[in-house]
């Protein structure tokens, strides 16, 4: 959730009622879940009247929509996402806690919002997300990624993106060139509505479409100063090559970030593609259709969980995962599920984009014309992730073919059975869609 608004003394914060509401997982494979909420708000005098509920317009009515062809990914672009999704991963981790981001939705939020910036709050952004990359030029390579994007029957990854506008008259004028910008590229639409119990309820009825039901809603009121509501949904979906048979979950002990012994259920399987970068040893494990895999790193016995977060890089992840190893893996891990929520205000202010938070020189004129000056007061961060059996597994029976015809060879061995780090990767990039450590289960 990022919240844009007035000066902070007329209002210190956008709550979202009861926040991310998400229902019992399919425990029938692995779903993870993600879900943005812009809210950008304005300090106005309450007029005491009250907006007849009203379905809201089509913004995209008036606007003209272009069309675009957007820009391959190169090195240039790989690298600077790279890049963004380890420093923001660095520091969106929680001490000995589980933890969990999507670096392409918070890339594909920000870079929207930064449609709306000018002068220096558009030129920090622009070095956070593209490491210099215009805006201009941004937009393209992301929707040329983001369009490239698997998505497969079981392997799925949708991602949606809405705009919604207070309706009231003279509070806050809109630039079709904001809207264009994100309808070309980033297929958000637009609406203006009443902001009363009816929007409310065709927001939460939005969220809920978008992410096919597994998250219910969003917000239970919009208050009075809140002018502008941006929402971005990704679902990533998936069940994995082939799925662990019973005979391969079997319970063991993971001792956790405290040192404590825990009962947890292991599944096992055999995988061919190893990983070892000197401080960590890991494996990766492909996603049916073979356009996402998971890759699980394992800190050696003597390093520091904590540490060796520390010590990645972007350019350094990408080398490490092109330099997996073709050998047979006897890999174990554990069954595991859990939500995690993040403040980045200061994470993003650390990253290098504390105009767009300064109430004084915060600059998003090119979002709309307004009375006052926009800033961001808020950058919410929700996700979910539930892992089991179906979602869990790679192709052991592929893997062993494969081993037969190579002859004989070392066998690696990788037990998940302490803090970890994993990433959910786009196969032809290598870039983490979702990035996470597993603390404790």
């Amino acid at each position: 959730m990022i919240t844009i608004q007035w000066q902070s003394w007329l209002w210190e914060g956008f709550a979202v009622g009861p926040g991310l509401s998400i229902k019992e997982p399919n425990m029938k494979h692995f779903k993870l879940y993600f879900l943005v909420l812009l809210a950008a708000s304005v300090a106005a005098v309450a007029v005491g009247c009250a907006a007849k509920a009203a379905q809201p317009a089509d913004l995209m009515s008036e606007v003209s929509p272009s069309s675009v062809t957007g820009k391959p990914a190169d090195q240039a672009f790989i690298e600077s996402m790279a890049q963004f999704s380890i420093g923001l991963f660095q520091k969106s981790i929680t001490d000995k806690e589980n933890s969990l981001i999507s670096p392409l939705s918070v890339m594909l939020a920000l870079s929207m919002t930064a449609n709306g910036a000018d002068n220096a709050t558009l030129a920090q952004m622009e070095t956070l997300l593209g490491g210099g990359i215009p805006i201009s030029e941004l937009n393209e390579y992301l929707h040329s990624y983001a369009a490239g994007l698997p998505n497969a029957a079981r392997s799925r990854l949708d991602i949606a993106n809405s705009i919604w506008f207070r309706g009231d008259e003279g509070r806050l004028s809109v630039e079709p060139d904001f809207l264009r910008r994100n309808a070309d590229y980033y297929g958000a639409d637009a609406y203006r509505a009443a902001f009363d119990d009816q929007t409310v309820k065709d927001i939460n009825n939005w969220v809920k479409e978008k992410t096919e039901g597994m998250i219910d809603s969003i917000i239970e009121e919009i208050e009075d100063e809140m002018m502008l509501i941006l929402l971005n949904a990704v679902m990533f979906d998936a069940q994995w090559q082939e799925v662990y048979y019973e005979e391969a979950v079997k319970v063991g002990i993971f001792t956790d970030i405290w040192g404590t012994e825990k009962d947890a259920d292991f599944m096992y399987s055999l995988e061919r593609r190893y990983i070892d970068d000197g401080q960590a040893t890991g494996f990766i494990k492909p996603y049916a259709g073979r356009g996402y895999s998971f890759a699980a790193l394992l800190p050696n016995e003597g390093v520091d969980i904590g540490d060796y977060i520390e010590s990645l890089d972007g350019s350094g992840f990408l080398e490490m995962l092109n330099g997996s190893q073709e050998t047979l893996v006897n890999a174990s891990m554990p069954k595991f599920e859990y939500s995690y929520e993040i403040k980045m205000n200061d994470i993003l202010i650390a990253l290098g984009i504390p105009d767009a938070f300064d109430e004084d020189v915060a600059d998003f004129t090119k979002m709309g014309k307004t009375q006052f000056n926009l800033y961001i007061s808020l950058v919410l961060h929700k996700t979910f992730i539930s892992v089991d059996e179906l979602g869990t597994k790679a192709g052991a029976v592929t893997m062993v073919a494969k081993a037969d015809g190579a002859g004989p060879q070392e066998i690696k061995t990788v037990r998940l059975d302490r803090p970890f780090v994993y990433a959910i990767i786009d196969n032809a990039t290598n870039l983490p869609v979702f990035i996470g450590t597993l603390m404790t289960v």
